[in-house]
């Protein structure tokens, strides 16, 4: 199996921050665009937006973690 370093992040807590986040995220940005008036559509792209949020954050770490391993 691949291992990509990604279960080792914020203490190992990062795999299930990672599934929870993958489902309110976009929930939650909808909602808070929803309550502040913005056109639904808008609100749907927003909320699908968010998604690619969490996978830059992970891919941040990611690099982070490795590089100091390597030091």
């Amino acid at each position: 199996m691949f291992d990509d370093g990604s279960d080792e992040l914020l203490g190992g807590l990062w795999p299930f921050m990672k599934r929870v986040l993958l489902l309110l995220m976009p929930f939650w940005a909808f909602l808070i665009c929803w309550s502040l008036g913005i056109n639904l559509f808008i609100s749907a792209i927003i909320a699908g937006a968010s998604l690619s949020i969490i996978q830059v954050f992970e891919k941040m770490k990611l690099k982070r973690h490795l590089q100091s391993k390597k030091v």
